[in-house]
């Protein structure tokens, strides 16, 4: 039996869950305007035309839109959770630190990884063209 306190709080569940994609989407939607556009600037340079990297920023770019406003977002997270194995495992983890994503840097990947996870299986939420 849950608390009488925290019982009360379920009623907000497909608003914070659309917080939760919103804000996500956002700053998964920034990682892929800094690589294409220089927005945010950044010390990184631009990927070259047509690389593993700028496809990776283009889909970052797209499929952050897509679920920053709630269109098709268990299509767009399944696949943002793929990229985000894929960055993690193809990119960060090495032999050496596999299961230490802090000290291999990866630790964004698997936090949006499971996030975009946890969106395919749950939906968008509240506030979303997928409800329209």
């Amino acid at each position: 039996m849950k608390p009488v306190v925290f019982s009360s709080l379920s009623r907000f569940e497909p608003q914070m869950l659309a917080i939760l994609r919103i804000v996500t989407a956002y700053a998964y939607l920034l990682n892929g305007t800094t690589k294409l556009f220089g927005i945010p600037v950044s010390e990184h340079p631009m990927p070259e035309f047509f690389t593993f990297m700028w496809f990776g920023s283009v889909l970052e770019f797209v499929l952050g839109i897509m679920m920053l406003v709630g269109f098709q977002t268990r299509i767009a997270a399944f696949f943002s959770a793929g990229m985000m194995a894929v960055a993690y495992f193809g990119f960060h983890a090495q032999l050496d630190n596999f299961w230490l994503p802090l000290n291999n840097e990866g630790e964004a990947a698997v936090l949006y990884c499971f996030i975009f996870l946890y969106l395919w299986v749950r939906g968008s939420g509240a506030w979303a063209f997928d409800k329209v």
